[in-house]
């Protein structure tokens, strides 16, 4: 790699640093000059761990200068990794077997201090759930070049991991985005313990559907993101530990009552399924046979049981459950705890019957079939309007 490429890499690795590096264009005595004297250091560092022919080139082209020769001088060999201090030997050797003048390491005096409270910066935060039952998750955590490293995912608990992003920014930029999103009333994003979403995101990886891949950055950022001892409590469960007891009569209503005003829900099934649902409901409404209104109300009441005990099988149903322990979290965290509570008390009730005794499913499939009920009650007031009509 030539050193403009090295250069530019070192740029990214390096946010604090990157601006000085871009504008100097790979041109070594125009970087020395940008540079000062502990960025030099440091951006001779990553070049002797990452890209070890770059440093000893850039390193040949500053030993002329006493800026220069002192950045190479002060690299503590120890911080390297064992690769980077055999460049970094070999390239102090060949510099000095050229006549260059190349300072010895000094070595500083232990003094003890006290540690800065700013040296690690991260956090996470989670969002609510869509409608559709997708939510975003951050991750914030230092880089090991400086600055810090922000990783931003998509997770379904029926679709698994969907989308993941990895930024690097600076401090000052990371303190902007986490400020701003947990005060971003619209996203409603909580902070959350970050070993409690490694958690969560842990779970819906775990449940990745066999047809569908996990995206490439989240595939090779894996490890990272799920690395957890088992048992660690995602947001969902810390939201359950504090507000313990729930699951009475009126909290369930409370939780049908958020669905059916669009609070939360009504993360509907796979739109084939749904579809096949909603023509069946089209069809019990009569057809081609005029029938009754009370007539319609009980083939459509017949449909929607029989379709709640179908489509809510155990899976789903803990599914479902999981998603109403994570939407508890964030209300937990809004000072919204009744809502909260309500939540749980639905994925008690789901965990508990899961099948078409469950107020809460029922709810959340006429949530979900809104547009095609409300079509049957539009259609069924224009009939009963057209028959008061006094034909002459």
């Amino acid at each position: 790699m030539s050193l403009p490429e090295a250069l530019e890499r070192a740029a990214s690795a390096l946010p604090d640093d990157g601006d000085v590096i871009r504008p100097a264009n790979g041109d070594p005595d125009r970087l020395l000059s940008n540079l000062s004297p502990t960025a030099a250091v440091r951006l001779l560092h990553w070049l002797f761990e990452h890209e070890p022919a770059a440093a000893d080139e850039l390193a040949a082209a500053w030993c002329a200068d006493p800026g220069g020769s002192s950045a190479l001088g002060a690299i503590d060999a120890a911080t390297l990794s064992k690769p980077g201090r055999k460049a970094l030997r070999r390239t102090r050797h060949r510099l000095r077997s050229r006549g260059l003048e190349v300072p010895e390491p000094t070595v500083e005096p232990v003094v003890a201090k006290l540690p800065q409270l700013e040296e690690r910066l991260e956090g996470a935060f989670v969002t609510p759930l869509d409608p559709r039952g997708t939510r975003l998750v951050y991750l914030v955590e230092p880089h090991p070049g400086g600055g810090v490293r922000v990783f931003e995912l998509a997770l379904d608990e029926e679709r698994g991991v969907i989308e993941c992003q990895v930024y690097t920014a600076n401090r000052s930029q990371a303190r902007r985005f986490m400020r701003d999103l947990g005060g971003d009333a619209r996203r409603a994003a909580a902070p959350a313990p970050p070993e409690a979403v490694r958690a969560l995101i842990a779970r819906v990886a775990t449940a990745q559907p066999s047809d569908r891949s996990v995206p490439r950055a989240f595939a090779e950022w894996r490890a990272r993101l799920t690395d957890v001892p088992a048992g660690t409590p995602t947001p969902g469960a810390l939201a359950r530990q504090a507000l313990s007891g729930a699951g009475e009569d009126a909290q369930t209503r409370d939780a049908v009552t958020l669905i059916r005003e669009g609070v939360v829900g009504p993360w509907p099934p796979p739109l084939a399924q749904l579809e096949r649902v909603a023509e069946r409901v089209r069809e019990s409404s009569g057809g081609r046979i005029i029938v009754s209104k009370l007539q319609q109300n009980e083939r459509v009441e017949a449909v929607l049981r029989e379709s709640v005990d179908e489509l809510l099988d155990p899976a789903r149903a803990e599914c479902t459950a999981h998603r109403f322990d994570e939407t508890a979290y964030v209300l937990w965290k809004s000072d919204r705890v009744d809502e909260a509570r309500a939540c749980l008390a639905a994925a008690d009730e789901l965990r508990q019957d899961g099948r078409a005794g469950s107020p809460v499913a029922r709810a959340l499939l006429e949530r979900a079939l809104a547009p095609v009920l409300e079509a049957l009650e539009r259609q069924e007031r224009e009939r009963e309007e057209s028959s008061l009509l006094v034909k002459p």
